[in-house]
């Protein structure tokens, strides 16, 4: 299998950049993505989440955009637009529903919106405009970045905070986060879309919020949903509605973070030493309450994720076996490891930080 250090790392640099030649690591890309399409994308567009009874979330449109534009694939990058745009979007604004069920009478009965999946859809956009030289991509990116600024940012307790949903998760003295929606690297580019300060903003206090002093448990983990109180004098805490862990939301955190070139941050380097413990197998969680382990062992999505994390605290460790997307036992194990391939290359060519 190719390592991930074994070619000049391009992804992420100019469309002019990235066409001279045919890096392995691009060929080795594509390859990854067919098997990905064949998978989870069908002939109309949709991206289905195969842990959820073949679902299709805005996150999986978002995921599926991004990677059919890092490809190449600008046939099936249309088709999962059009898709979206079909059967998502908002009549009354420039988001998304959040979910879409195929074997239900109503497909699309909860209007509200995933904020995660509409960065997504936008940064996925965004790429495309730059790779593909379609600059109505970009207008469309920058109309659901705005409104994502407008309706699904608040000042809570004097920090820019960025609310999972437009509704339901703003409670009399608190709101609900999920760190894990703070998709770094796309934030940072879209002060390019709809420049203003507020991005910057967004961005630093997320950091400070998330990233930093909300981590609990014994490793100083990031949760996967957490509480952020009104009242300023008050600390971040576990949300009290959602399983206290560091699992499946919160692991996509450091693999933000590392896209985002941010390896100092204590959270990048406390779920790096939390995957280099002695113990030989990547736990699938950790509770954030009583430090316990699961049982099982991660799957491949949450292994390369862990593999990069290591690998941005030692610039000798050369990230040799990622996982393939066909040992992903579903959709989003096989994003965990897309993103976690791109996010690699991204990081090493230097692209923005934060």
């Amino acid at each position: 299998m190719l390592g991930l250090l074994a070619a000049p790392a391009l992804l992420g640099l100019p469309r002019s950049v990235r066409a001279q030649g045919m890096p392995e690591w691009l060929a080795e890309l594509k390859t990854e993505w067919a098997a990905f399409r064949g998978r989870y994308v069908t002939r109309e567009g949709r991206v289905l989440d195969t842990g959820k009874g073949d679902e299709t979330h805005t996150e999986g449109q978002g995921f599926g955009l991004l990677f059919a534009a890092e490809a190449g694939d600008t046939a099936t990058f249309d088709r999962i637009w059009d898709w979206t745009r079909r059967y998502l979007r908002h009549r009354r604004d420039n988001l998304h529903a959040w979910r879409y069920r195929g074997d239900s009478v109503d497909p699309v009965g909860d209007q509200n919106n995933a904020t995660d999946g509409d960065i997504l859809i936008a940064w996925g956009l965004m790429r495309g405009a730059d790779l593909f030289t379609r600059p109505n991509l970009e207008r469309e990116a920058a109309l659901i970045a705005r409104d994502i600024l407008t309706l699904c940012t608040r000042e809570v307790a004097g920090k820019l905070v960025l609310l999972p949903a437009q509704g339901g998760f703003e409670k009399r003295d608190h709101v609900v986060v999920n760190p894990s929606y703070y998709v770094f690297p796309a934030l940072t580019a879209f002060e390019r879309l709809v420049p203003g300060p507020q991005w910057r903003r967004l961005v630093s206090d997320g950091l400070d919020l998330c990233c930093r002093e909300a981590r609990f448990g014994r490793w100083g983990l990031p949760a996967d949903w957490i509480e952020v109180p009104r009242e300023s004098s008050f600390k971040p805490r576990l949300a009290a509605s959602w399983p206290t862990r560091f699992s499946w939301d919160a692991v996509r955190v450091p693999l933000y973070l590392a896209w985002a070139g941010q390896k100092d941050n204590p959270a990048l380097q406390a779920c790096a030493s939390f995957w280099t413990r002695p113990t030989a197998e990547v736990p699938a969680w950790t509770d954030l309450r009583n430090n316990s382990l699961a049982p099982y062992p991660g799957h491949a999505g949450i292994q390369a994720v862990a593999m990069l994390a290591r690998a941005t605290q030692d610039p000798r460790r050369r990230i040799q076996e990622l996982p393939r997307v066909a040992q992903a036992p579903d959709y989003y194990g096989a994003s965990l490891i897309m993103l976690s391939r791109i996010a690699w290359q991204e990081a090493r060519a230097g692209a923005p930080t934060v």
